[in-house]
């Protein structure tokens, strides 16, 4: 296991509040929820760009290539 580094850092106090507030409700401490919000972090920015992009258009209707003509169409019109 990874030994834990203790660390200050200057929160805002609405933050503290807001983190008191969660913990309280989620029966965590404060420093649960931060760890807890560091490692969230980490994974949404830890992503290689092809993953984060990966899906992207699953929800469209259009595929990606007539998306690409549908704009080249607008281009040659003007």
């Amino acid at each position: 296991m990874i030994s834990p580094m203790r660390t200050i850092v200057d929160i805002p106090d609405q933050f503290i509040e807001s983190l008191d507030r969660l913990g309280t409700t989620n029966h965590q401490s404060r420093a649960a929820l931060i760890r807890e919000a560091i490692a969230d972090f980490l994974k949404v920015k830890s992503l290689p760009p092809s993953e984060a992009a990966f899906g992207i258009w699953k929800s469209r209707k259009m595929d990606g290539v007539d998306y690409q003509n549908e704009l080249r169409e607008e281009w040659e019109s003007r």
